[in-house]
Formats: C-alpha cells, structure tokens, sequence
C-alpha cells in the first residue's frame, strides 16, 4: 500500500511542477518529445499563471513539494550563470525568506522542551527573523543576558522528508529500471547520500556536534567564524547557539553599502572550503548565501552545518593531485590520477582522457568567472563523464555539490573572481605537505603500524595452519569452500607478513636517511 500511495506521490511532483509552469525551461521544450509537452498542458489547462516570474513560479512549486525540493531550489539560486537571472531572482526566496511557523506554535516547541519556565530560560524571545525549509531561526536573550540564535525544526518536518525520501527513492529506482543510460550516473545510490544527509537534519543536536567539531579544526583557518553552541539549551528539535553581528550574503544591497571588500570574502569563501575539505576531511556542505554571513572586519560567518560533508585520506590525496595538475595544465598527470584512483574504467586509453581533459581546460584556464559560461563548462564535462563510462561517486557527491556552490557565490560577489589563482596556494600547500617529505615519512609510519598488525597475527596464522595440517592428516585434504576460504586467507596473512618483512629492511634505512638529511642537517 504504501508503495502505492508513493507512487502517486511522484506523479503528484510532475503535475504540481507543470501546473506552475515549472516543470522544464521554455529554452529546452523543443527537445521533449511531442506527448511530454502535450501532458504538460494540460496539466495547467485553464490555470491563468498568476506569477509572471519563472523564478517565482518555480520556488512556489518546491515549497508546495517539500522541503527535500526546496533544497534543490537553493543549489540552483546559486548559479546565476546557468540559470537566467530571473529564475535566480525568485528562486532567492528559498535561503531564507520562506513563510515562517507562526510565534505560537515556536513558543509552543519551546514549552515542548524546556516545560513551563521556559522564559525564565530566555526572558525574551522574538519573531522569525529568517525561515528556510527546514527550520526557522528567532533571536532571544538568555536569563544571563546574552543575545543567542534559537532554531526550531518545522512542525511535523519529519513526516514530510520521510514522504520526500520514500518519494526520491522509488523515482531513482524508476529511472535506473528504465534508462539504461542513467545508470552510469548511479541514481539510486546517489538518492541514498542525499538522503542521509536530509534525516541527519532532523536532529538538532546532530548539528551542533558537527558545529562544535569544525570550530575545533578551524582554528587554523584565519577569518572564518562558526558560533559557540550552547550545549545545555540543544535538544533534538532545538539549537541555540550565539549571535553573530554580521550581514547575511543575501542582503546584496547592503554589502554594497557596506566597506566590506567583496573582492576578498570572494576569495575567503573557496579558500576556506579547500582548507576545511583538505587539511581536515571535513566541510559545511550547504554553502549558499542564506548560511553565509560577512562581519565589518572582513571575516566570514557560518551557519546551518545541518549537512556535513566528509572526505577521506586518499580521496583528499586524489583531488588535491587533480586540482594540482590542472593548475599546472600538465593534463597528462590528470588522467593519471583518475585512473589511478578508479574514476575512469581501464578499458580507455591514459593519453585520450588527457586529450579530453586538455579540451575542457585550455578554453577556461587564466580566465575570470564572467569569461567563462559554467553552464557550457558543465555540458562538456558531463559529455566527457559519458564517453569515458565514468560513473558518479557517492562519496563525493557533497564535495562536487558544494564545489559548484562556492564557486557561484564567489562569483556573484566578484565576477572578475579567479577561482584558480585563489585557490592555488592551498593546492600547492598540502602537495608539498603530502607528497613532500613529511608526508613520506607519515607514510612510512602507517606501513610500520601495518608491520605491527601483521606481526601481532601471526601466532594466530600459525594455529589456523597447525589445525589445517591436523585436519588433513585425520581426515585427508578437502577441497570445499570452507577449507578454500581458511587456506586462502591464510595465504594472505603470510604473503602480506613476508612483504611488511621486507618492507621494513629497506624502510627501516630510508626513513634513517630521511629524518637525517632533513632534520638533523
């Protein structure tokens, strides 16, 4: 049954998009075929479009469809490079002005959580001062005098993300049964990152742990502010966390006014993004306007670490190799890269996917963002993905989303922003950090700690062996799965503690050399 209702839930989607006129961009009707464009009518015959804005019609449509879409909606509000700046204009809606619980129903969540004394807690508490799809935030005063954010989830937001998800779940699966083409962009497994994130959303006190832990690695990361949680007042459907005096980014105007240097936080932005993302593995994965504050002085204000985005070791190795390589044009070691680390299949060729690469890169290599039409850079490198069979990777969904993000906000705040000359200086700071000797010897060190762990298995090994030879010499030599599976790994176990064995001889002499040549000299 509910598979049932689900179903009719995504049909529902297509027909709310149409009946808004939202469904597809007039520029790209011509492409649909004839029957897609005829249900598209009549699905808003004899509804006059009291929206004249697409932009507008469109943000109507997510937030009648849920707060799932509405964050669709502020990933395209970023790009009005590729969208027409009438979409973006009304789409701008979705950061932070989207139409807030009423002050009762707050204050009803408050008592939901603290009970009856709740203004003792905060003797003041005042309206909604910005409203997104999620969650509302209102500014308060605590008993102590302090000015805090407070941010309520939605009434009955679970519910709705759940219906969204079950929603985004079964059309995945639609579309990966269906077209064989979308395969290779992996669908469902693609709805399945993004779903965790969305219910991770759900629980307030998840967010403030992830605020709490970047603060703690941008210690190091200079002009980037992330406020202090207030630990005792979190609960699931509460976050309080300090007040921060600064200008939202999407108050234009006013950081027109202002004497804040657009060209600088244009620069902080991705910068800081590369910082959190390289040097810790970790970033604020929802990096539009409507989370970006700027303070007089410069520095830039973060909220909202609802979605978190995280990257491995060698993940961040890959990248940092990739991004290096393109600042170097040397697109040959590009290529490389991404073989190496499994992004293209083998069956291509190394110096074809060069020659591929070289194509997208030499038309916007030095330019600024306004030389440069992302939307026609997206459309070739999508073609690129397609003709060397390259399939989306889940674990760096965020990362790619939030790339895409950072760079349309610097853009909009500076359209001379050079994304590469900014960002430069972190690329090459973590090369000569990670490739470098330092990051040899840590090298050498996780290969010693493997020599530990191996060498710690070995009496184990040993045994397994013993009870081997005993069983074959009591029963004869067994060739079935289990006794495949116990001498195969047990042909692992010697095989890797014979190759650390060797390993750290030769280690062992080098990482002497090293720490002499470049410590001691």
């Amino acid at each position: 049954m509910r598979k049932i209702l689900t179903f009719f839930r995504l049909i529902a989607t297509g027909l709310v998009l149409a009946r808004h006129d939202a469904l597809v961009p007039p520029e790209f009707r011509g492409l649909l075929p004839f029957g897609t464009r005829l249900i598209g009518w009549l699905a808003r015959f004899g509804l006059p479009l009291k929206e004249k804005n697409r932009g507008k019609r469109l943000a109507r449509a997510l937030e009648k469809l849920g707060p799932s879409y509405v964050k669709l909606g502020q990933f395209l509000a970023t790009r009005n490079d590729i969208l027409s700046e009438e979409v973006v204009s009304g789409l701008a809606s979705l950061k932070d002005k989207m139409q807030p619980f009423s002050q009762q129903q707050a204050e009803a969540i408050l008592l939901e959580n603290y009970g009856e004394n709740w203004q003792q807690i905060f003797p003041s508490f005042g309206p909604s001062v910005a409203a997104a799809s999620v969650a509302q935030v209102h500014q308060a005063k605590t008993a102590d005098g302090k000015t805090v954010a407070v941010k309520l989830l939605r009434p009955g937001i679970e519910t709705r993300i759940n219906r969204d998800v079950q929603t985004l779940q079964m059309g995945a699966r639609l579309v990966q049964n269906w077209f064989v083409a979308s395969r290779r962009l992996e669908p469902v497994r693609f709805v399945e990152t993004v779903t965790r994130s969305l219910l991770l959303e759900l629980d307030l006190r998840m967010e403030a742990a992830a605020a709490s832990e970047l603060a703690e690695v941008s210690t190091d990361i200079q002009q980037v502010v992330i406020p202090n949680m207030h630990w005792p007042l979190v609960r699931e459907r509460v976050l309080v966390m300090d007040w921060l005096e600064a200008t939202p980014l999407t108050d234009m105007d006013k950081l027109r006014r202002s004497k804040i240097d657009m060209n600088q936080l244009a620069e902080l932005i991705p910068t800081s993004f590369l910082s959190f993302a390289l040097d810790h593995g970790v970033f604020h994965a929802d990096l539009h306007e409507g989370n970006m504050f700027a303070f007089a002085d410069g520095r830039l204000g973060l909220v909202d670490f609802g979605i978190v985005g995280r990257i491995g070791p060698a993940q961040r190795r890959y990248l940092a190799e990739i991004l290096y390589g393109f600042l170097r044009q040397d697109y040959r070691r590009v290529a490389e890269v991404h073989f190496e680390a499994g992004y293209v299949p083998d069956t291509h060729l190394v110096d074809d996917f060069a020659q591929a690469l070289r194509a997208v890169g030499e038309p916007v290599f030095g330019k600024t963002a306004k030389d440069v039409s992302m939307g026609q850079l997206l459309l070739h490198l999508f073609a690129v993905t397609s003709r060397f069979d390259m399939h989306l990777r889940p674990e760096l969904v965020l990362l790619q989303k939030t790339m895409v993000q950072v760079e349309g906000v610097a853009r909009t705040l500076n359209p001379d922003h050079d994304l590469w000359a900014a960002s430069a200086p972190i690329i090459e700071r973590y090369i000569k950090r990670e490739l470098g000797p330092e990051g040899i010897i840590n090298d050498m060190t996780d290969d010693f700690l493997d020599l530990r762990d191996a060498v710690r298995a070995l009496p184990a090994a040993i045994n397994d062996l013993t009870a081997l030879a005993k069983t074959t010499k009591a029963h004869g030599f067994s060739l079935d799965d289990d006794s495949l599976k116990r001498l195969s790994n047990w042909q692992a176990k010697a095989n890797r503690i014979r190759d650390f064995g060797l390993l750290a001889g030769g280690s062992g002499l080098l990482l002497t050399a090293i720490k002499f040549v470049f410590f001691n000299g």
